[in-house]
């Protein structure tokens, strides 16, 4: 049985997956579409698509397409997204899932209204080493956890005309990079009881540098950095009563980390993902529908709402408020 993909948004971000279906058993990339049938023609004809749509709808509306990966600024997500779900459609959803928190307790609402699978595209949690880190966690190698640290910056000059400065297509350093940081401490950590965050604006109005400080039950903290104009390295730390853990740079797709013990040698693990690092969240989704199920355990659809919440307070905090585009479609 082969699961049929369908790309909405020929952009940067389809440009690097695309590539790794190669990796994907039982997986096609069948169509993709954009608003305009230039660029979807063009990306086709460079990957060797065999269907192309200049219209978000009429590819939703191809029944031979059992999955939509869905790679548009955030705003269009809720849009598109109600769209397929209504049409039966499973869902690959590129991170943030949308621009707000209503949008996404209304998308998540409406996928599981329709009984069809959804997932955030967090790729970093199906790296490899992740895994490896997560099971280390689960067996107490380093104690019980106390605290996450993670960093994550670009240099990046200010332009009005680039979507990551656009306040329309929710720009800024929270929805691009702050929530990978913040999705690796909720998956370390849990649900935070606070959230604290601290930064600077945009001449646009999204935000350029934050700071988070979140707050989890028992006294746990994490630090979550991101920025637009800092080349940090993009190192995260998970700290516990016996040792720590380095996941070394860049922490959202990893390929080793460094196991620290009180009384040991650090040990470093080297497992390098498939691919460009995308294989792994595609064989997720393809696996998953395949067997019929709704969702991933190991990127839930709530997990991803508690994400999203931290993304909301934090960007309240600062002052920025964001809309879904009902007009994605058009």
């Amino acid at each position: 049985m082969s699961i049929r993909w369908g790309i909405v948004g020929p952009g940067r971000i389809a440009e690097k997956l695309v590539g790794d279906f190669a990796h994907v058993p039982d997986a096609t990339v069948l169509a993709v579409a954009s608003r305009s049938s230039i660029r979807a023609k063009a990306f086709a004809a460079e990957y060797g698509i065999e269907r192309s749509y200049g219209s978000y709808r009429d590819m939703i509306a191809d029944p031979d397409v059992d999955v939509l990966y869905i790679a548009t600024p955030h705003p269009h997500h809720h849009a598109i997204g109600l769209a397929a779900a209504s049409a039966g459609k499973a869902l690959l959803v590129e991170k943030a899932f949308t621009a707000t928190l209503a949008g996404a307790e209304s998308l998540v609402d409406a996928v599981r209204e329709h009984n069809v699978f959804a997932m955030e595209a967090m790729w970093t949690r199906f790296q490899p080493a992740v895994v490896a880190v997560r099971k280390l966690l689960a067996e107490g190698v380093i104690g019980t956890v106390r605290s996450v640290q993670a960093d994550l910056g670009v240099m990046r000059s200010f332009d009005p005309t680039d979507r990551v400065f656009a306040h329309e297509l929710g720009g800024g350093a929270i929805l691009d990079l702050g929530v990978y940081g913040v999705s690796f401490a909720q998956m370390v950590l849990g649900d935070p009881t606070s959230v604290s965050a601290l930064g600077s604006l945009e001449p646009s109005g999204v935000d350029a540098d934050v700071t988070f400080l979140l707050g989890f039950d028992k006294g746990r903290t994490a630090t979550v950095m991101c920025s637009l104009h800092s080349p940090m390295p993009g190192h995260a730390r998970i700290f516990g009563t016996t040792g720590w853990i380095d996941i070394l740079p860049r922490f959202h797709h990893p390929n080793s980390f460094v196991l620290h013990r009180a009384g040991h040698e650090s040990e470093q693990f080297d497992l390098p993902s498939l691919g460009g690092g995308y294989s792994h969240e595609l064989i997720e989704v393809t696996e998953a529908v395949k067997a019929g199920r709704t969702e991933s355990a190991v990127m839930s659809l709530d997990d991803t709402l508690t994400v999203q919440r931290v993304l909301e307070d934090a960007l309240t905090q600062l002052g920025i408020r964001f809309d879904e585009d009902p007009a994605a479609l058009l």
